[in-house]
């Protein structure tokens, strides 16, 4: 060690300017020695408590290993592995915890306390040193001056020997603090070497006896548990590695599709639809209504699943019914001035829900799955194959015109190539029960409204005379309303007519029924024209409810068959039979949607029919009379809610284009 300055004690009681000088140098190095100390001791503190916090950190990390396995993972297959692993690491833990307090401690006592023991005792010891030599020297100095200040011409023994017995212990008091002062300064050079390194030396030997101990502990017994885990470790990552590559590539191929995939309705003039589907999934916009008159749309996600349209909001954990699409009708409806709107109709008729679809693909297979499942298709053996064959079947049989020319030039035609037909069939073919090709041939048109002439429309104000189409003039409509027993008027929509081969059974009608919504549905039309059905004991007449003109007339005696849907009470539909003028007969089914139960309109029927064939014999009609119930003009009362239901007549009638 190179020698150490000191203060030299002889130069105590003199106290000359050069021992102040060089004391001076020591009280700098004192103050510069304690401020390096105080921030040499936060460092310290600094480093004991980090290990403090070490102990509390392993403590509460080998908790949370062992909470790993209480946790609920949704996706905790394959974890008990993991599991058995954290069990073991959280035992290390443990074990590495009992080091670190070990370890805590030591730097305690052999790092920590020797440098606050030599803050506390040296360095304050000068410090309180240096302020008693200050003091002594003042207390020289004052009586030095008083001594000075004696007179010399009256001088006074008594007091001259008690200033300078005062002065005596003024200087004695002052050698003794400088004594002490000088030798603890002296000694603060050593014991500052020693204070700076004793700390360093237990930090030291602390750490090298924790990594001892666990390298002792340790090394032999975790040599093969690390080796495995890091084994599994490595084929963890591997695998994480190719799923990465696996979903790198899949990412690039998705990313490179066409621009249609993300383009809503990007092929609107012929888009693919698979009209066979008899389920269906996508997202689609819900109408709600949240007043009289307002409405909100909320875009959820919806699905199909057996007979049932579910629901399932975003975030969901499930979804949950929002129609049973048994026996229900799908219809498209123009809604609000948005596009790709369908309604679904429940089997009472009553509206159900408005959807609207995000393009026109979606839009139709929408309503090509929910028609399909109306009918039940899903409980068959092979519900593709029964889709299929019925959406060929509805295909063919879907030609739509507008106007009674052009439907009874297709009904012949039809009705030839029936006859062709029925010439090339086998003799030894069974005569078994009806079904669909029977009862309506195939490629059969369908007429889905009533075109009116154009002279129809007259201006009125010239005082020009509607002419009826069918050749019926006002004044014999009128006289025939006022001899007929029977009057009755139902508010109905046209939906459809068709030809039909056979009247025979009802059966033709619910066929009829089926055909017509079906083409309906696929080829998008919507609209229903809403007219009045006059149900009289001579005919049946379908009338303009704002013109009062007569659109179309029937004979009763030539309504065949009559029927409402057994499902949808609502839809009521009769053939008609009529002679043509080249001796051929023709039969047309004729469809309607109606604003009260069909059976009611069908019941009106059957009355007026039972009134022609009691006014042969006056007694049968007398008889009949008594057991209807008759008005006061003497006509025959069928409805005793009639008033109800004229009171329900236009509200029903706004909502004709469901």
């Amino acid at each position: 060690m190179p020698a150490v300055d000191k203060l030299l004690l002889e130069e105590a009681l003199q106290d000359s300017p050069q021992t102040r000088s060089l004391l001076s140098v020591f009280e700098e190095d004192a103050g510069t020695l304690t401020e390096y100390t105080n921030q040499l001791l936060q460092a310290m503190q600094r480093v004991y408590g980090a290990q403090n916090e070490m102990c509390l950190a392993t403590q509460q990390l080998s908790k949370q290993l062992l909470a790993y396995e209480k946790q609920h993972f949704a996706l905790g297959k394959g974890d008990e592995e993991v599991i058995s692993t954290l069990h073991y690491f959280s035992k290390v833990v443990d074990e590495l915890n009992i080091l670190h307090s070990e370890l805590a401690k030591q730097l305690a006592d052999t790092m920590v306390l020797p440098i606050i023991q030599f803050r506390e005792k040296d360095l304050t010891e000068v410090s309180t040193l240096k302020d008693l030599f200050g003091l002594a020297s003042n207390e020289h100095d004052v009586s030095m001056a008083k001594y000075s200040r004696l007179p010399k011409r009256k001088e006074n023994e008594k007091l001259k020997a008690e200033v300078a017995k005062e002065v005596a212990n003024a200087r004695r008091k002052q050698h003794l603090s400088s004594l002490q002062y000088y030798c603890a300064l002296n000694a603060l050079q050593y014991r500052k070497r020693v204070a700076m390194m004793e700390p360093m030396l237990g930090y030291t030997r602390g750490q090298i006896n924790f990594f001892k101990k666990g390298a002792e502990m340790f090394s032999k017994r975790m040599d093969s548990f690390l080796s495995s885990v890091s084994d599994m470790v490595q084929s963890i990552q591997g695998e994480l590695d190719a799923e990465a590559e696996k979903m790198r590539v899949s990412q690039q191929d998705l990313i490179s599709v066409n621009e249609s995939v993300y383009t809503p309705d990007s092929d609107v003039t012929s888009p693919a639809i698979n009209r066979n589907l008899i389920q269906k999934a996508g997202y689609l916009n819900l109408r709600n209504k949240t007043g009289l008159v307002t409405t909100t749309w909320e875009r959820l996600y919806f699905f199909t699943q057996g007979g049932n349209l579910m629901c399932q909001p975003r975030g969901a954990v499930a979804g949950g019914l929002i129609q049973d699409l048994d026996n229900c009708s799908v219809m498209a409806v123009d809604c609000e001035d948005r596009r790709y709107c369908f309604q679904i109709t429940t089997p009472t008729g009553k509206a159900g829900i408005t959807l609207q679809a995000e393009s026109k693909k979606e839009y139709e297979e929408w309503i090509c799955a929910i028609n399909n499942i109306s009918r039940q298709i899903y409980l068959t053996d092979n519900p593709e194959a029964a889709a299929i064959k019925l959406n060929q079947t509805a295909l063919q049989a879907v030609t739509p015109i507008t106007t009674f020319g052009k439907k009874h030039e297709a009904h012949h035609s039809s009705q030839n190539v029936r006859n062709t037909e029925n010439d090339k069939t086998m003799p030894n073919e069974s005569a078994g029960a009806q079904d669909s090709t029977q009862l309506i041939a195939l490629g059969t048109p369908i007429q889905f409204d009533i075109v009116l002439p154009a002279t129809e429309f007259l201006d009125q104000n010239r005082g020009g005379r509607r002419a009826n189409p069918f050749g019926e003039s006002e004044d014999s409509s009128k006289n025939e309303e006022e001899d007929s027993l029977l009057q009755q008027m139902f508010v109905v929509r046209f939906l459809g007519s068709m030809a039909v081969q056979s009247d025979d059974t009802s059966e033709v009608i619910y066929e009829a029924m089926r055909q017509v919504l079906a083409a309906r549905a696929i080829h998008n039309i919507f609209r229903m024209t809403e007219s009045h059905l006059m149900v009289t004991s001579k005919s049946l007449r379908l009338i303009d409810p704002q013109t009062q003109v007569t659109r179309i007339s029937f004979e009763l005696a030539t309504v065949t068959q009559f029927a409402a849907h057994q499902d949808n009470r609502r839809l009521i539909g009769f053939v008609v039979h009529l002679s043509e003028t080249s001796g051929e007969d023709s039969m047309s089914a004729y469809v309607f949607e109606s604003n009260t139960e069909g059976e009611k309109i069908c019941y009106a029927i059957s009355l007026g029919k039972e009134i022609i064939e009691a006014q042969k014999d006056p007694e049968a009609l007398a008889q009949l009379m008594k057991s209807v119930p008759l008005t006061n003009d003497g006509k025959f009362m069928l409805l005793n809610d009639q008033s109800e239901e004229d009171g329900t007549t236009h509200e029903e009638g706004e909502e004709s284009e469901a």
